[in-house]
């Protein structure tokens, strides 16, 4: 026997049963010898054997009844790795039947959100990997399934009363909604709960898709559903912070209604610093959408469908573009008495009738029956506090008018409507500076900015061709012939913008562009008011 047969355990034990069962291999060695190698073998075998722990005995299995029947066959298993039959559907793949509608958990958010994510439990992460999620019915569905039975009429009212109830009423029509739980984006979310989801357009590789945050606080008492969108253009950076702090500042507990809001709908252009998507796209001119047209066009229906459907009332914010800034200001379409309603909420904030171009969010959720305003606040690729603030308390004071939260006292001066605007626009190509500031209130002929000629010297003023206040103007820049450099709002009566009355005409005479033996010329457009241009930020 080798020195390690004897140092191991097993070659100890082994050693210790040939000697045992084959003494006669032993006796064939002389004397003493034979009989004293033996007992040491004997020996070893016994200390290791006692010193062996206890913790671990052997086990023995005991066979189960009919394991060894033949007439049993196979139909008990006596390996003790069968496990129970729920074991055995996990080792085959089944699994049972989970809700179609994940529920959601509720969050703080009145608190900051730590940097690091919260890791799933034991339990979530399971449930998601073994059955996601299906998706939710059509929108459509939710928002009947949501709202409350009508009430009949009461004894006695007459066609009178009701002929005098404002048609379409934005408050009436924000109340109809009830405290039961939402369902959106497939998910459930229960009454007094703030949660955040993700909505994802499906226009990417599977295996690189990203959601947009929802954020969605959801009240514990009945109420309108308000949506909040932001940065549907991927360079407008004070909407998302808008949104931010207003629903991080709400508590569902004492909410009445739901409040959605959207920080960023144009995520690909928000993380390329773009106001386009991919494919040069202007996803603000392709609502509701096609959900068999262009890239734009689904990610446009995606977004309606899933989230826009779901809201009573809806406010998308923008700031100005392409080096252009804008005065806090609602655009709306004041023709509709509902969105005439509801722009009386933002208290301090300036007014400004637009119909809205053909595509844009605020236009199509019009047209779906939701009552819909642009909040436009200052300029892009920028963070300005001002303007975000003022965004904030527009919002606070909306949501006060509306009944969602207690708290509604009104904040700044009442701000006037102007129904008609204009761009002024530059007629000769140089350096732009100007003399006026946003909201500075203008009068007709006044001198707006000059545009220089670096090369020749000539400068040319840029007068306003009426009264009114800037409403939007361009940075200090390089501009070209054409160039829209002011948006003035133009002092006039509801009257202008009501069906049947003409539109308001332009001044009867106009300075036209002219050099100046000082070399200094005078050019001012020849405005159309009314028209939407290109260089609307929406």
């Amino acid at each position: 026997m080798g020195y390690g047969e004897i140092t191991s355990r097993v070659g100890v034990r082994t050693a210790a049963q040939r000697c045992m069962a084959t003494p006669g291999r032993n006796t064939l060695r002389p004397g003493v010898f034979a009989a004293m190698a033996c007992s040491l073998q004997l020996a070893l075998a016994a200390l290791c054997i006692a010193a062996e722990p206890v913790a671990n005995p052997p086990q023995q299995h005991a066979a189960p009844q009919g394991a060894n029947d033949p007439a049993a066959g196979s139909a008990v298993d006596a390996s003790p790795m069968a496990g129970s039959p729920a074991q055995a559907d996990a080792r085959s793949g089944r699994s049972e039947e989970t809700p179609v509608v994940v529920k959601a958990d509720s969050i703080d958010l009145g608190e900051p959100v730590a940097a690091t994510p919260v890791p799933l439990t034991a339990d979530q992460a399971e449930a998601a990997a073994v059955s996601p999620p299906k998706p939710a019915p059509e929108a459509k569905e939710h928002r009947r399934a949501l709202e409350p039975a009508a009430r009949p009429a009461a004894a006695g009212a007459t066609a009178k009363a009701a002929a005098q109830a404002p048609p379409h009423s934005a408050s009436a029509t924000a109340r109809r909604k009830s405290s039961r739980s939402l369902v959106i984006l497939g998910t459930e979310v229960p009454p007094a709960t703030s949660t955040r989801l993700h909505w994802a357009p499906n226009n990417s590789f599977e295996g690189i898709a990203a959601g947009s945050p929802v954020l969605v606080v959801h009240g514990a008492k009945p109420g309108p559903a308000l949506c909040l969108t932001a940065a549907v253009h991927g360079d407008e950076l004070n909407g998302i912070e808008i949104v931010r702090r207003v629903l991080y500042n709400l508590d569902a507990h004492k909410l009445s209604g739901t409040v959605i809001g959207v920080p960023i709908v144009n995520l690909q252009g928000f993380r390329r610093g773009s106001r386009y998507l991919p494919d040069r796209r202007d996803l603000n001119r392709y609502f509701p959408g096609d959900p068999s047209g262009s890239s734009a066009a689904r990610i446009a229906h995606s977004f309606f469908k899933e989230v826009i459907s779901h809201c009573n009332a809806l406010v998308d914010l923008h700031t100005g573009s392409f080096y252009r800034a804008n005065l806090p200001q609602l655009r709306a379409n004041l023709r509709d008495s509902r969105v005439l309603e509801f722009s009386q909420g933002f208290d301090g904030t300036v007014v400004l009738h637009s119909d809205g171009a053909v595509g844009t969010l605020r236009q199509a959720a019009l047209a779906a029956g939701i009552p819909a305003v642009a909040l436009e606040a200052g300029e892009p690729m920028r963070l300005q506090e001002q303007e975000v603030d003022h965004g904030v308390q527009s919002i606070q004071s909306l949501l006060g008018k509306m009944g969602m939260v207690k708290k509604a006292s009104r904040w700044g001066n009442p701000e006037p409507v102007y129904y008609q605007s204009i761009w002024v626009r530059a007629d000769q190509g140089g350096i732009l500076f100007s003399d006026v500031a946003l909201g500075k209130r203008v009068r007709r002929d006044e001198v707006l900015g000059t545009v220089t000629d670096p090369i020749t010297n000539v400068r040319t003023e840029i007068l306003s061709p009426y009264s009114g206040r800037v409403l939007g103007m361009a940075l200090n820049q390089v501009v070209m012939p054409g160039f829209a450099a002011y948006r003035i709002g133009i002092e006039s009566s509801g009257e202008d913008v009501v069906p049947g009355y003409p539109p308001l005409s332009a001044p009867a005479a106009l300075h036209t562009s002219q050099v100046q033996p000082a070399e200094t010329s005078r050019s001012t457009d020849h405005p159309q008011p009314g028209r939407n241009l290109l260089e609307d930020s929406e």
